[in-house]
Protein backbone atom coordinates (compact mmCIF):
# COMPACT_ATOMS: atom_id res chain seq x y z
CA UNK A 1 0.00 0.00 0.00
CA UNK A 2 1.24 3.46 -0.72
CA UNK A 3 -0.56 6.34 0.89
CA UNK A 4 0.13 10.27 -1.23
CA UNK A 5 -1.01 13.49 0.12
CA UNK A 6 -1.80 15.66 -2.35
CA UNK A 7 -1.58 19.11 -0.29
CA UNK A 8 2.41 18.47 -0.64
CA UNK A 9 4.18 18.69 -3.87
CA UNK A 10 7.07 17.03 -2.89
CA UNK A 11 5.39 13.95 -1.30
CA UNK A 12 3.99 12.99 -5.34
CA UNK A 13 7.73 10.98 -5.61
CA UNK A 14 7.83 8.05 -6.20
CA UNK A 15 8.91 6.34 -3.12
CA UNK A 16 12.52 5.44 -2.63
CA UNK A 17 14.72 4.94 0.48
CA UNK A 18 16.46 7.68 1.41
CA UNK A 19 20.05 6.22 0.80
CA UNK A 20 21.77 9.85 1.13
CA UNK A 21 21.91 11.16 4.72
CA UNK A 22 19.47 13.84 5.80
CA UNK A 23 20.71 17.55 6.58
CA UNK A 24 20.06 19.30 10.35
CA UNK A 25 19.02 21.90 8.31
CA UNK A 26 15.97 19.27 6.78
CA UNK A 27 14.97 17.94 10.03
CA UNK A 28 14.65 22.02 11.59
CA UNK A 29 13.31 22.77 8.21
CA UNK A 30 9.94 20.69 8.92
CA UNK A 31 8.91 22.96 11.83
CA UNK A 32 7.46 24.71 8.82
CA UNK A 33 5.42 22.38 7.49
CA UNK A 34 1.97 23.19 6.67
CA UNK A 35 -0.39 21.01 8.02
CA UNK A 36 -4.74 20.51 7.56
CA UNK A 37 -6.29 20.00 10.86
CA UNK A 38 -2.76 20.15 12.69
CA UNK A 39 0.51 22.02 12.71
CA UNK A 40 3.78 21.12 13.98
CA UNK A 41 5.69 22.47 17.35
CA UNK A 42 9.17 21.39 17.16
CA UNK A 43 12.01 19.77 14.90
CA UNK A 44 15.43 18.71 15.79
CA UNK A 45 18.09 16.11 15.32
CA UNK A 46 18.58 12.75 18.35
CA UNK A 47 22.15 11.61 18.02
CA UNK A 48 22.83 7.54 17.25
CA UNK A 49 22.72 6.23 21.07
CA UNK A 50 22.77 2.58 21.65
CA UNK A 51 20.94 0.59 18.80
CA UNK A 52 18.86 3.42 17.40
CA UNK A 53 20.26 5.38 14.36
CA UNK A 54 19.93 9.34 14.88
CA UNK A 55 17.03 10.42 13.64
CA UNK A 56 14.74 13.89 13.43
CA UNK A 57 11.72 13.95 15.92
CA UNK A 58 9.47 16.28 15.64
CA UNK A 59 6.18 16.80 18.00
CA UNK A 60 2.81 17.94 16.26
CA UNK A 61 -0.47 18.36 17.39
CA UNK A 62 -3.46 17.17 15.30
CA UNK A 63 -6.22 19.29 16.43
CA UNK A 64 -7.87 19.14 18.86
CA UNK A 65 -5.33 17.49 21.27
CA UNK A 66 -3.68 14.28 20.05
CA UNK A 67 0.33 15.03 20.38
CA UNK A 68 1.82 13.04 17.89
CA UNK A 69 5.72 12.09 17.81
CA UNK A 70 7.49 11.19 14.36
CA UNK A 71 11.03 9.76 14.52
CA UNK A 72 12.82 9.56 10.72
CA UNK A 73 15.99 8.43 10.27
CA UNK A 74 18.78 10.70 9.36
CA UNK A 75 19.94 7.71 6.70
CA UNK A 76 19.62 4.36 5.16
CA UNK A 77 15.34 5.31 5.30
CA UNK A 78 14.50 1.87 4.08
CA UNK A 79 10.88 3.25 2.91
CA UNK A 80 8.60 1.83 4.93
CA UNK A 81 6.49 3.13 8.11
CA UNK A 82 6.25 1.87 11.76
CA UNK A 83 3.66 3.40 13.77
CA UNK A 84 3.11 2.16 17.61
CA UNK A 85 0.04 2.14 20.29
CA UNK A 86 0.11 2.82 23.76
CA UNK A 87 -0.99 1.27 26.50
CA UNK A 88 -4.07 1.51 29.67
CA UNK A 89 -5.43 5.00 29.54
CA UNK A 90 -2.50 6.57 27.40
CA UNK A 91 -2.16 10.21 27.65
CA UNK A 92 1.70 10.32 27.93
CA UNK A 93 3.31 10.55 24.78
CA UNK A 94 6.04 8.68 24.22
CA UNK A 95 5.97 6.13 27.43
CA UNK A 96 7.16 3.47 25.93
CA UNK A 97 10.03 4.24 24.03
CA UNK A 98 11.48 5.76 27.74
CA UNK A 99 10.96 2.37 29.11
CA UNK A 100 13.56 0.69 26.69
CA UNK A 101 11.59 -2.28 25.79
CA UNK A 102 9.76 -3.03 22.38
CA UNK A 103 6.19 -3.15 23.12
CA UNK A 104 3.93 -0.04 22.62
CA UNK A 105 7.59 1.71 21.36
CA UNK A 106 8.99 3.46 18.09
CA UNK A 107 11.74 0.89 18.93
CA UNK A 108 11.66 -2.05 17.00
CA UNK A 109 10.66 0.07 13.64
CA UNK A 110 13.83 2.77 14.09
CA UNK A 111 16.02 0.53 14.64
CA UNK A 112 15.49 -1.41 11.43
CA UNK A 113 15.34 1.79 9.11
CA UNK A 114 11.76 2.42 9.44
CA UNK A 115 10.22 5.73 9.68
CA UNK A 116 8.04 5.95 13.24
CA UNK A 117 5.37 7.65 15.34
CA UNK A 118 3.26 7.44 17.93
CA UNK A 119 0.96 9.79 20.30
CA UNK A 120 -0.40 9.95 23.35
CA UNK A 121 -4.52 9.12 21.68
CA UNK A 122 -5.27 12.51 21.76
CA UNK A 123 -5.15 13.64 25.91
CA UNK A 124 -2.76 14.74 28.37
CA UNK A 125 -2.68 12.23 31.60
CA UNK A 126 -0.78 12.18 34.64
CA UNK A 127 -0.83 8.44 34.74
CA UNK A 128 -1.99 5.37 32.55
CA UNK A 129 -4.75 4.35 34.81
CA UNK A 130 -6.20 8.46 34.81
CA UNK A 131 -9.22 9.00 32.74
CA UNK A 132 -10.36 12.28 34.42
CA UNK A 133 -9.30 13.75 31.21
CA UNK A 134 -12.39 12.20 29.49
CA UNK A 135 -14.97 13.83 32.08
CA UNK A 136 -18.20 15.10 29.54
CA UNK A 137 -15.13 15.41 26.62
CA UNK A 138 -16.78 13.20 23.68
CA UNK A 139 -14.29 14.69 21.61
CA UNK A 140 -10.92 13.33 23.62
CA UNK A 141 -13.27 9.90 23.94
CA UNK A 142 -13.60 9.67 20.31
CA UNK A 143 -9.63 10.18 19.57
CA UNK A 144 -8.83 8.10 22.16
CA UNK A 145 -11.15 5.09 20.72
CA UNK A 146 -9.96 5.34 17.06
CA UNK A 147 -9.13 8.98 15.70
CA UNK A 148 -5.63 8.96 16.50
CA UNK A 149 -5.01 5.81 15.42
CA UNK A 150 -5.65 7.75 11.41
CA UNK A 151 -4.54 11.15 12.51
CA UNK A 152 -1.36 9.74 13.50
CA UNK A 153 -0.77 8.21 10.56
CA UNK A 154 -1.49 11.02 8.47
CA UNK A 155 0.29 13.64 10.00
CA UNK A 156 3.57 11.03 10.16
CA UNK A 157 2.71 10.34 6.49
CA UNK A 158 3.22 14.08 5.29
CA UNK A 159 6.11 14.67 7.70
CA UNK A 160 7.60 11.37 5.68
CA UNK A 161 6.54 13.04 2.36
CA UNK A 162 8.38 16.44 3.19
CA UNK A 163 11.86 14.77 4.37
CA UNK A 164 12.59 12.40 1.88
CA UNK A 165 10.50 13.70 -1.22
CA UNK A 166 8.08 10.71 -1.10
CA UNK A 167 5.25 8.70 0.42
CA UNK A 168 6.11 5.37 2.51
CA UNK A 169 5.69 2.04 0.61
CA UNK A 170 4.81 -0.08 3.64
CA UNK A 171 2.95 0.58 6.77
CA UNK A 172 3.24 -1.67 9.89
CA UNK A 173 1.32 -1.22 13.23
CA UNK A 174 2.11 -2.39 16.42
CA UNK A 175 0.57 -2.39 20.20
CA UNK A 176 -0.02 -4.20 23.41
CA UNK A 177 -2.90 -4.31 25.71
CA UNK A 178 -4.69 -0.77 25.02
CA UNK A 179 -2.43 -0.74 22.23
CA UNK A 180 -3.74 -4.12 20.80
CA UNK A 181 -6.86 -2.90 20.88
CA UNK A 182 -5.59 0.12 18.74
CA UNK A 183 -4.42 -2.45 16.44
CA UNK A 184 -7.43 -4.13 16.25
CA UNK A 185 -9.69 -0.88 15.47
CA UNK A 186 -6.93 -0.23 12.89
CA UNK A 187 -7.71 -3.54 10.81
CA UNK A 188 -11.61 -2.70 11.31
CA UNK A 189 -12.00 1.17 11.13
CA UNK A 190 -8.84 1.83 8.59
CA UNK A 191 -8.61 -2.00 6.89
CA UNK A 192 -6.13 -0.68 4.12
CA UNK A 193 -4.03 1.27 6.09
CA UNK A 194 -1.43 -0.83 7.30
CA UNK A 195 -0.38 -3.79 5.52
CA UNK A 196 0.95 -5.81 8.97
CA UNK A 197 -0.47 -5.07 12.34
CA UNK A 198 1.08 -6.64 15.53
CA UNK A 199 -1.58 -7.18 18.36
CA UNK A 200 -0.82 -8.07 21.63
CA UNK A 201 -2.47 -9.00 24.72
CA UNK A 202 -5.66 -7.03 23.06
CA UNK A 203 -8.30 -5.36 25.56
CA UNK A 204 -10.16 -5.06 22.13
CA UNK A 205 -13.16 -5.03 24.18
CA UNK A 206 -12.90 -1.92 27.23
CA UNK A 207 -16.46 -2.19 28.26
CA UNK A 208 -16.72 -5.54 28.48
CA UNK A 209 -13.51 -5.96 29.81
CA UNK A 210 -12.99 -2.58 32.16
CA UNK A 211 -15.95 -1.90 33.02
CA UNK A 212 -17.47 -5.35 33.54
CA UNK A 213 -15.42 -7.34 33.99
CA UNK A 214 -13.16 -5.63 36.09
CA UNK A 215 -15.99 -4.72 38.41
CA UNK A 216 -16.72 -8.13 38.73
CA UNK A 217 -13.15 -8.99 40.10
CA UNK A 218 -13.01 -5.87 42.63
CA UNK A 219 -16.29 -6.17 43.65
CA UNK A 220 -15.72 -10.07 44.53
CA UNK A 221 -12.24 -9.28 46.61
CA UNK A 222 -13.98 -6.54 48.20
CA UNK A 223 -15.46 -7.69 52.03
CA UNK A 224 -18.99 -6.03 53.58
CA UNK A 225 -16.35 -3.61 55.82
CA UNK A 226 -14.49 -2.85 52.60
CA UNK A 227 -11.46 -4.22 53.27
CA UNK A 228 -9.67 -6.47 50.82
CA UNK A 229 -10.55 -10.34 50.93
CA UNK A 230 -7.53 -12.13 48.53
CA UNK A 231 -3.57 -10.49 49.42
CA UNK A 232 -0.70 -11.35 48.52
CA UNK A 233 0.08 -13.88 50.80
CA UNK A 234 -3.26 -16.08 49.53
CA UNK A 235 -1.94 -15.58 45.75
CA UNK A 236 1.31 -17.60 46.43
CA UNK A 237 -0.65 -20.15 48.44
CA UNK A 238 -2.62 -20.93 45.44
CA UNK A 239 -0.12 -20.14 42.95
CA UNK A 240 1.68 -22.92 44.25
CA UNK A 241 -0.66 -25.50 44.72
CA UNK A 242 -1.95 -24.93 40.47
CA UNK A 243 1.37 -25.35 39.45
CA UNK A 244 1.71 -28.59 41.46
CA UNK A 245 -1.29 -29.59 39.79
CA UNK A 246 -1.01 -28.74 36.79
CA UNK A 247 3.18 -28.31 35.72
CA UNK A 248 2.67 -31.95 34.29
CA UNK A 249 -0.31 -32.07 32.82
CA UNK A 250 1.14 -30.58 28.81
CA UNK A 251 3.27 -34.06 29.32
CA UNK A 252 6.38 -32.02 30.52
CA UNK A 253 6.92 -30.07 34.26
CA UNK A 254 8.49 -26.93 33.36
CA UNK A 255 7.44 -24.27 35.37
CA UNK A 256 4.58 -23.44 32.39
CA UNK A 257 0.71 -24.05 32.09
CA UNK A 258 0.39 -24.37 28.49
CA UNK A 259 -3.17 -24.29 28.19
CA UNK A 260 -4.84 -23.62 32.03
CA UNK A 261 -8.19 -24.73 30.27
CA UNK A 262 -6.62 -28.80 30.36
CA UNK A 263 -6.20 -28.51 34.30
CA UNK A 264 -8.24 -29.56 36.59
CA UNK A 265 -7.95 -27.76 39.76
CA UNK A 266 -8.97 -29.02 43.17
CA UNK A 267 -7.98 -26.46 46.63
CA UNK A 268 -9.77 -28.32 49.17
CA UNK A 269 -7.14 -29.20 50.59
CA UNK A 270 -6.46 -25.77 51.21
CA UNK A 271 -9.23 -25.09 52.89
CA UNK A 272 -9.17 -23.45 56.39
CA UNK A 273 -10.64 -26.21 59.02
CA UNK A 274 -10.61 -23.61 62.05
CA UNK A 275 -9.54 -20.55 62.41
CA UNK A 276 -8.22 -18.55 59.20
CA UNK A 277 -4.49 -19.03 58.91
CA UNK A 278 -1.87 -17.86 56.09
CA UNK A 279 -1.66 -21.21 54.83
CA UNK A 280 -5.18 -21.94 54.50
CA UNK A 281 -7.99 -19.91 52.44
CA UNK A 282 -11.29 -18.95 54.53
CA UNK A 283 -14.64 -19.62 53.15
CA UNK A 284 -14.53 -15.83 52.20
CA UNK A 285 -11.09 -16.39 50.18
CA UNK A 286 -12.09 -19.90 48.44
CA UNK A 287 -15.61 -18.06 47.21
CA UNK A 288 -13.32 -15.05 46.06
CA UNK A 289 -11.06 -17.37 43.63
CA UNK A 290 -14.17 -18.82 42.58
CA UNK A 291 -15.64 -16.12 41.75
CA UNK A 292 -12.27 -14.48 39.83
CA UNK A 293 -12.17 -18.08 38.27
CA UNK A 294 -15.71 -17.76 36.69
CA UNK A 295 -15.89 -14.48 35.14
CA UNK A 296 -19.03 -12.07 35.40
CA UNK A 297 -22.43 -13.81 35.35
CA UNK A 298 -25.29 -11.78 35.67
CA UNK A 299 -27.96 -13.59 37.93
CA UNK A 300 -29.74 -16.28 35.96
CA UNK A 301 -25.93 -17.47 35.04
CA UNK A 302 -25.55 -15.35 31.74
CA UNK A 303 -21.82 -15.07 31.38
CA UNK A 304 -21.16 -11.69 30.69
CA UNK A 305 -17.58 -11.41 29.46
CA UNK A 306 -15.55 -15.00 28.23
CA UNK A 307 -13.54 -16.63 31.22
CA UNK A 308 -11.54 -15.43 34.34
CA UNK A 309 -8.78 -15.09 35.49
CA UNK A 310 -6.23 -17.99 34.30
CA UNK A 311 -4.25 -20.35 36.54
CA UNK A 312 -0.72 -19.84 35.98
CA UNK A 313 -0.80 -16.16 36.26
CA UNK A 314 -0.91 -16.34 40.30
CA UNK A 315 2.38 -15.10 40.26
CA UNK A 316 1.66 -11.46 38.49
CA UNK A 317 -1.74 -11.17 40.48
CA UNK A 318 0.15 -8.66 42.90
CA UNK A 319 0.78 -6.33 40.05
CA UNK A 320 -2.82 -6.66 38.58
CA UNK A 321 -4.88 -7.61 41.76
CA UNK A 322 -4.04 -8.26 44.89
CA UNK A 323 -1.22 -5.58 45.61
CA UNK A 324 2.37 -6.20 48.05
CA UNK A 325 3.28 -5.99 50.86
CA UNK A 326 4.99 -2.53 50.01
CA UNK A 327 0.99 -1.53 48.84
CA UNK A 328 2.32 -1.11 44.85
CA UNK A 329 -0.01 -2.72 42.00
CA UNK A 330 -3.96 -3.25 42.07
CA UNK A 331 -3.89 -1.91 38.48
CA UNK A 332 -7.21 -3.87 37.98
CA UNK A 333 -9.39 -1.68 40.62
CA UNK A 334 -7.56 1.77 39.47
CA UNK A 335 -8.58 1.23 35.88
CA UNK A 336 -11.77 -0.17 36.32
CA UNK A 337 -12.81 3.44 38.90
CA UNK A 338 -11.83 5.99 36.66
CA UNK A 339 -13.08 3.87 33.26
CA UNK A 340 -16.67 3.44 35.69
CA UNK A 341 -15.86 7.40 36.66
CA UNK A 342 -15.20 9.56 33.28
CA UNK A 343 -15.53 6.45 30.30
CA UNK A 344 -18.04 4.12 30.53
CA UNK A 345 -21.39 5.11 30.33
CA UNK A 346 -22.76 7.79 27.95
CA UNK A 347 -23.50 10.12 31.25
CA UNK A 348 -20.08 9.86 33.30
CA UNK A 349 -21.35 9.85 36.72
CA UNK A 350 -17.91 11.44 38.07
CA UNK A 351 -15.65 11.11 40.60
CA UNK A 352 -17.94 9.69 43.38
CA UNK A 353 -18.79 7.08 41.87
CA UNK A 354 -16.80 3.32 42.70
CA UNK A 355 -17.09 -0.63 41.66
CA UNK A 356 -19.19 -1.53 43.98
CA UNK A 357 -21.85 0.55 42.35
CA UNK A 358 -21.95 -1.40 38.99
CA UNK A 359 -24.52 -3.40 38.78
CA UNK A 360 -24.76 -6.82 36.53
CA UNK A 361 -28.10 -6.81 35.74
CA UNK A 362 -28.30 -3.25 33.81
CA UNK A 363 -25.43 -1.80 33.49
CA UNK A 364 -23.57 -4.26 30.50
CA UNK A 365 -26.85 -2.58 28.75
CA UNK A 366 -25.66 0.78 29.25
CA UNK A 367 -22.06 0.56 28.06
CA UNK A 368 -23.25 -0.23 24.56
CA UNK A 369 -23.05 3.76 23.76
CA UNK A 370 -19.41 3.75 24.29
CA UNK A 371 -18.77 -0.18 23.25
CA UNK A 372 -19.25 1.79 19.79
CA UNK A 373 -16.38 4.45 19.95
CA UNK A 374 -14.11 2.04 21.87
CA UNK A 375 -14.10 -1.52 20.98
CA UNK A 376 -12.15 -3.32 18.49
CA UNK A 377 -13.59 -6.97 19.31
CA UNK A 378 -15.61 -7.36 16.28
CA UNK A 379 -14.36 -10.66 14.65
CA UNK A 380 -15.25 -9.38 11.17
CA UNK A 381 -11.66 -8.77 9.18
CA UNK A 382 -13.35 -9.22 5.49
CA UNK A 383 -12.41 -5.74 4.57
CA UNK A 384 -8.77 -6.26 6.14
CA UNK A 385 -8.25 -9.53 4.77
CA UNK A 386 -9.62 -8.24 1.43
CA UNK A 387 -6.38 -5.43 1.20
CA UNK A 388 -4.35 -8.09 2.02
CA UNK A 389 -3.59 -7.30 5.27
CA UNK A 390 -1.41 -9.12 7.50
CA UNK A 391 -2.06 -9.65 11.09
CA UNK A 392 0.16 -11.53 14.39
CA UNK A 393 -1.87 -11.74 17.29
CA UNK A 394 -0.10 -13.13 20.55
CA UNK A 395 -1.27 -13.04 23.97
CA UNK A 396 0.27 -14.76 27.61
CA UNK A 397 -1.61 -17.47 28.89
CA UNK A 398 -0.87 -16.27 32.89
CA UNK A 399 -2.38 -12.84 31.77
CA UNK A 400 -4.66 -11.63 34.94
CA UNK A 401 -6.01 -8.68 33.44
CA UNK A 402 -6.60 -9.42 30.03
CA UNK A 403 -8.33 -12.12 29.94
CA UNK A 404 -6.47 -15.07 27.11
CA UNK A 405 -9.72 -16.23 26.83
CA UNK A 406 -11.27 -13.72 24.76
CA UNK A 407 -8.70 -13.81 22.30
CA UNK A 408 -9.34 -17.33 21.73
CA UNK A 409 -13.08 -16.65 21.54
CA UNK A 410 -12.79 -13.56 19.39
CA UNK A 411 -10.12 -15.75 16.89
CA UNK A 412 -12.45 -18.80 16.56
CA UNK A 413 -15.51 -16.49 15.91
CA UNK A 414 -13.37 -14.78 13.08
CA UNK A 415 -12.13 -18.30 11.93
CA UNK A 416 -15.84 -18.86 11.24
CA UNK A 417 -16.56 -15.69 9.60
CA UNK A 418 -13.94 -16.41 7.15
CA UNK A 419 -14.98 -20.05 6.38
CA UNK A 420 -12.75 -21.77 7.92
CA UNK A 421 -9.24 -21.66 10.59
CA UNK A 422 -7.03 -22.45 7.67
CA UNK A 423 -8.92 -19.36 5.40
CA UNK A 424 -8.19 -16.81 8.41
CA UNK A 425 -4.80 -18.10 8.72
CA UNK A 426 -3.77 -16.77 5.48
CA UNK A 427 -4.10 -13.23 6.98
CA UNK A 428 -4.30 -13.80 10.56
CA UNK A 429 -1.42 -15.72 12.89
CA UNK A 430 -2.47 -16.33 16.62
CA UNK A 431 0.83 -17.27 19.45
CA UNK A 432 -0.66 -17.82 22.70
CA UNK A 433 2.32 -18.07 24.80
CA UNK A 434 2.73 -20.27 28.37
CA UNK A 435 3.51 -18.75 31.65
CA UNK A 436 3.22 -14.54 29.59
CA UNK A 437 2.48 -11.90 32.05
CA UNK A 438 0.04 -9.33 30.13
CA UNK A 439 2.53 -7.42 27.35
CA UNK A 440 5.69 -9.58 28.99
CA UNK A 441 5.86 -7.18 31.63
CA UNK A 442 6.92 -9.19 34.72
CA UNK A 443 9.55 -12.36 33.93
CA UNK A 444 7.19 -15.34 34.86
CA UNK A 445 8.86 -18.14 37.19
CA UNK A 446 10.50 -19.46 34.02
CA UNK A 447 12.00 -15.91 33.18
CA UNK A 448 10.03 -15.67 30.46
CA UNK A 449 8.85 -11.85 29.64
CA UNK A 450 8.40 -9.60 26.50
CA UNK A 451 12.52 -10.16 25.40
CA UNK A 452 11.82 -13.44 24.33
CA UNK A 453 9.73 -12.69 21.79
CA UNK A 454 10.15 -11.39 18.70
CA UNK A 455 6.97 -10.90 16.43
CA UNK A 456 8.26 -8.30 14.35
CA UNK A 457 10.77 -10.42 12.42
CA UNK A 458 8.49 -12.82 11.14
CA UNK A 459 5.90 -10.14 10.00
CA UNK A 460 8.47 -8.75 8.00
CA UNK A 461 9.55 -11.90 6.45
CA UNK A 462 5.40 -13.17 5.97
CA UNK A 463 4.90 -9.61 3.77
CA UNK A 464 8.41 -9.73 2.06
CA UNK A 465 8.02 -13.20 1.41
CA UNK A 466 4.41 -14.56 1.83
CA UNK A 467 5.47 -16.93 4.34
CA UNK A 468 3.30 -17.67 6.71
CA UNK A 469 4.79 -16.90 10.60
CA UNK A 470 5.35 -20.37 12.52
CA UNK A 471 6.54 -19.05 15.91
CA UNK A 472 7.42 -15.34 17.93
CA UNK A 473 9.99 -16.14 19.81
CA UNK A 474 13.46 -14.53 19.41
CA UNK A 475 16.06 -16.06 18.03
Amino acid sequence: MRYLFPAMALAMAAAVPASAQQTEDQCSALRDTVLDAGFVTSARVMPAADTLPAYCEIRATARPAISIEVRLPMEGWNGKYYQAGCGGLCGILGRADAGGGWVNAMKPGLERGYATATSDSGHHGLSVTDGSWAMNNPNAERDWGWRSIGETHRVAQALIGAFYEGASEQAIFQGCSTGGRMAHVAAQRYPELFDGIISGAPAMDYTGLVATKMAWLTQANTAEDGSQILGPGEATLIGDAVMSQCDGVDGSEDGLIADPRACEIDLSALACEAEDTPSCLSEDESATLAKWRQGPQSQDGTQLYPGGIPEGSEPFWWLWLTGNAQGAGRLVPAFNTDFGRYMAFPTDPGPAWTPAEFDFETDPARLATMAEVYNGDSPDLSAFRAAGGKMIVWHGWADAIVTPYKTVDWYEKAAALAGSEEALKENVALFMVPGLDHCGILPGPDGISATALDPMTPLETWLAEGTVPTSIMAQ
